[in-house]
């Protein structure tokens, strides 16, 4: 019997994704949007159609599998409904995709960026495309023959394959040329601005001197995407291994697992080649999909490093460079002015610098006794772990809790984690069953015989690449209540001891979500008195899905900024009527976690790492912190003020499950513009000091903080 689920005010998870890749894929239709931003918007759809079928589609492929039935809580479906309803989604967003690059290419040919075909270039251009096929790629080649002597290969993970219908004799094969992922993307033609072709098309072009005994009957470029839903807990795992070699094997096998989709680009369909494929890759036709334009996008990325100033101030977003917070001073160390006042970074509009100067003034400190941090992502190249690896090599306690099941960050965080290691921190890996998403460090002083504590809370990752591409915002503080608690938190990660009890930070798996739902509910006692504000990248945990509803229910004004997937649905009559939702897509990606509940200065406020979805409520180690410094408070208020004003970049959700623009009535507004506008030629301002410990900066508001 299928489970009755209430689906009154709730939507599919996977179709709610769906629509959030779509709303990514209007940035690349925006007029307003410089042109090569929009051809990158165009990629960065594709890349994120590639990690929803390896991870969600994947995942729902697994369940297909399972003999005990399941159904979704949202929607009461089966697996098997939700890919049907999945496959059908997709194939409109190729046709889409292959029409906004169209429309791009064209438009960017009257800049003289052309993608070129080798029969639009003359007899010079086709001697220099022929001369790097001869000299560069066909070399390192590896053309294969499919029939009853030579057997279908291994086509790994989202590598791009010529495939060839071939014929001999009056016996047809099938023909395979991997594309070494070694090769560059495209070949660059020497003359008349930047002219570029594909070396997916180059090879098209030449695939018949690859195969001379052949004739060539169809010929097309294809790549499979593979599940990639691995669960590191799921493979067995000797306890004698070192947990980073078990990390290596569960990466290696990503790009063996079963095969979730096969794409085709080609100008016509050969159906007896793509019945070929299905049959061996094991694959029905509604898991094929078809595109015109190239499988595999992010060369667009590259090409913005060839144009010449002129054009890349016309076709580029102008540069912007973060600024060092107004909150702070540069001609300070940054740790004793923490010691005084608490300080808000908001990336990347304002600059991860003071957060990195730190860590690496912590690390050379005499006073300094420990530093203690939760790593999730790093960038290849990271200062911060430098940083931590100097202070090791001081003489420092350094402890980092590296979660090498960061997917797809894996192999660069075990490199990380040997790296430091090596230097002298302790590493620690987390606890079987749950990842460590929290970002939190924790610096321990000594000075003149009093412990000392400062706490980063972040809502985003320690990674320098990403601070200049994703809002996030970290708070760095001084305070001894957060500090303890930071300090029993990672003394019970420590001690695999996840069910803590902590005096005012939120911790999941065991707490955050119950203390969530206490806060919702003081504001349902309010009634419509009652106000809760969310940020949020995604909401599908089903239990604050419903209090959100109940909130409505009781007049409660609700209104919520997630920028992807969205469980529920707002607008409803007499369910989810004082909900207002609303997404914003635009030049950076909003990722900033921000909880408020209430009204005025005495709302309780906190930041977050973690979203309103079951893996970060039941399945992750999450902290969210209460905001205590008044200024800091208003900094954040005025954020959610500016955010809800959006009109321009922001869409509403409606009762149906659809986004459509957002209408506000007033001027147009765009947030991340206004936080640019903001950001430029700001001069410090002196913060007010921390109250001393044992006092109130705001009369009763410490103690109602915490009081719970």
């Amino acid at each position: 019997m299928p489970k009755i689920v209430d689906t009154r005010y709730t939507q599919d998870r996977e179709l709610s994704w769906l629509r959030f890749n779509e709303r990514v894929l209007e940035e690349a239709k925006d007029e307003s949007v410089p042109l090569m931003e929009r051809l990158k918007f165009a990629a960065i759809f594709t890349s994120n159609l590639d990690e929803f079928f390896m991870i969600r589609v994947g995942s729902l492929c697994d369940l297909t599998l399972v003999k005990e039935p399941h159904f979704d809580a949202r929607t009461g479906q089966t697996p098997d409904q939700q890919l049907a309803a999945i496959y059908q989604a997709v194939t409109p967003l190729y046709k889409m995709r292959d029409k906004v690059v169209d429309q791009l290419e064209k438009r960017l040919r009257t800049c003289n960026i052309c993608r070129m075909t080798l029969e639009e270039m003359d007899t010079k251009e086709r001697k220099q495309v022929e001369n790097w096929f001869r000299d560069e790629l066909q070399p390192i080649l590896s053309p294969q023959v499919v029939d009853s002597r030579h057997p279908f290969p291994h086509l790994s993970n989202k590598v791009l394959n010529i495939v060839l219908r071939l014929q001999s004799d009056g016996q047809e094969a099938l023909g395979l040329i991997p594309i070494p992922q070694s090769l560059p993307p495209y070949f660059v033609l020497r003359e008349r601005g930047l002219r570029y072709i594909l070396t997916e098309d180059v090879l098209l072009e030449y695939a018949k001197k690859l195969f001379p005994t052949f004739s060539v009957q169809g010929k097309a470029v294809c790549s499979v995407t593979r599940n990639a839903d691995i669960s590191p807990e799921d493979e067995a795992y000797d306890v004698d291994e070192d947990y980073r070699q078990h990390m290596r094997k569960i990466v290696k096998k990503r790009n063996r697992l079963a095969p979730v989709r096969l794409e085709i680009q080609s100008s016509t369909r050969d159906e007896k080649a793509i019945e070929f494929l299905c049959s061996k890759l094991k694959l029905s036709r509604e898991q094929v999909f078809f595109s015109k334009c190239p499988l595999r996008m992010n060369y667009v990325f590259s090409l913005e490093g060839l144009l010449p100033p002129e054009s890349k101030s016309a076709l580029c977003y102008p540069p912007y460079t973060p600024r060092f917070p107004a909150c702070l001073r540069q001609d300070e160390k940054i740790l004793p002015q923490i010691l005084r006042h608490d300080a808000l970074l908001f990336y990347p509009f304002e600059s991860m610098d003071p957060f990195l100067h730190l860590v690496r003034e912590a690390s050379s400190d005499p006073n300094v006794l420990s530093i203690k941090i939760t790593i999730y992502r790093l960038a290849s190249k990271a200062k911060l772990a430098e940083y931590l690896c100097a202070a090791a090599e001081n003489g420092k306690e350094v402890t980092v809790l590296m979660e090498l099941r960061a997917r797809f960050d894996e192999q660069n965080n075990i490199q990380w984690a040997e790296r430091m290691e090596e230097a002298g921190c302790t590493i620690l890996y987390g606890t079987e069953g749950f990842k460590v998403h929290s970002k939190i460090c924790l610096i321990t002083r000594r000075e003149r015989g009093k412990i000392q504590y400062i706490t980063q809370v972040g809502t985003g990752n320690y990674n320098e690449k990403t601070a200049k591409q994703y809002t996030d915002l970290c708070l760095m503080t001084a305070r001894p209540e957060l500090g303890e608690d930071a300090a029993v938190l990672f003394r019970n990660m420590a001690t695999a001891n996840l069910e803590g009890d902590y005096k005012h930070l939120l911790v999941s798996p065991f707490q955050l979500r119950d203390k969530v739902m206490e806060l919702m509910d003081r504001e349902i006692k309010k009634g419509p008195q009652g106000y809760i504000f969310l940020k949020l990248n995604s909401v599908t945990d089903r239990k604050l899905i419903d209090k959100l509803a109940q909130a409505s229910q009781a007049g409660v004004e609700v209104v919520m900024n997630v920028r992807g997937i969205c469980c529920i649905r707002p607008g409803i009559p007499g369910l989810t009527d004082h909900i207002t939702i609303f997404s914003i897509v635009g030049r950076y990606l909003e990722h900033t976690r921000i909880y408020r509940f209430g009204r005025g200065d005495d709302a309780d406020l906190y930041i977050s790492s973690a979203d309103f979805m079951t893996r970060n409520t039941e399945r992750r180690v999450e902290v969210a912190c209460p905001v205590l410094d008044p200024q800091v408070r208003r900094s954040i208020f005025h954020i959610c003020d500016v955010l809800v004003s959006d009109n321009v970049k922001a869409r509403q959700l409606g009762p149906d499950g659809q986004w459509g623009p957002r209408k506000t009535g007033a001027a147009p507004c765009s947030s991340q513009d206004v936080f640019l506008e903001e950001g430029l030629g700001t001069t410090y301002q002196e913060p007010a000091a921390r109250p001393a410990k044992g006092k109130k900066g705001k009369k009763g508001l410490l103690s109602r903080l915490f009081k719970r």
